[in-house]
């Protein structure tokens, strides 16, 4: 089964939670055993898995990435300028795969799938795919 999410960013570099989208489409699928993959098909975004219960954390990983990562060095040739939100995206990845037992998803319990804007405010787009197991 393959989804598709649109989220929309407001930020030039923003995080945004996706869990709650993610759990829907995977209750709607009605899947009890398998794995859940998410996959960002843009080069100035990503997608990944850390803590969603003090937005501190998610305020204190875009303030280091930037950083490690200015947005416009003097050393960047890229002609469009963004050449450090495609090194985010690349350090962040493009995908997650994640497990699913008895119908949930196997995060931690202070887990959250975030797209990851890094060249904002864009639109933009997440597919989910969600492969059942057969259980014996």
């Amino acid at each position: 089964m393959q989804y598709k999410l649109d989220i929309q960013t407001s930020e030039q570099a923003q995080m945004v939670d996706i869990t709650p989208r993610i759990r829907e489409l995977l209750s709607k699928a009605g899947v009890s055993e398998g794995v859940l993959l998410v996959y960002c098909p843009h080069t100035t975004a990503g997608v990944t898995i850390n803590e969603n219960a003090d937005p501190n954390v998610v305020r204190d990983l875009l303030n280091r990435l930037q950083e490690m990562v200015p947005f416009k060095h003097p050393a960047d040739r890229h002609a469009e300028g963004n050449s450090a939100a495609h090194l985010k995206a690349s350090m962040m990845g493009f995908s997650q795969l994640i497990p699913i037992n008895m119908g949930r998803l196997m995060l931690g319990t202070w887990q959250g799938i975030y797209l990851c804007e890094f060249d904002g405010p864009r639109r933009r787009t997440c597919y989910i795919q969600i492969h059942s197991q057969a259980t014996v």
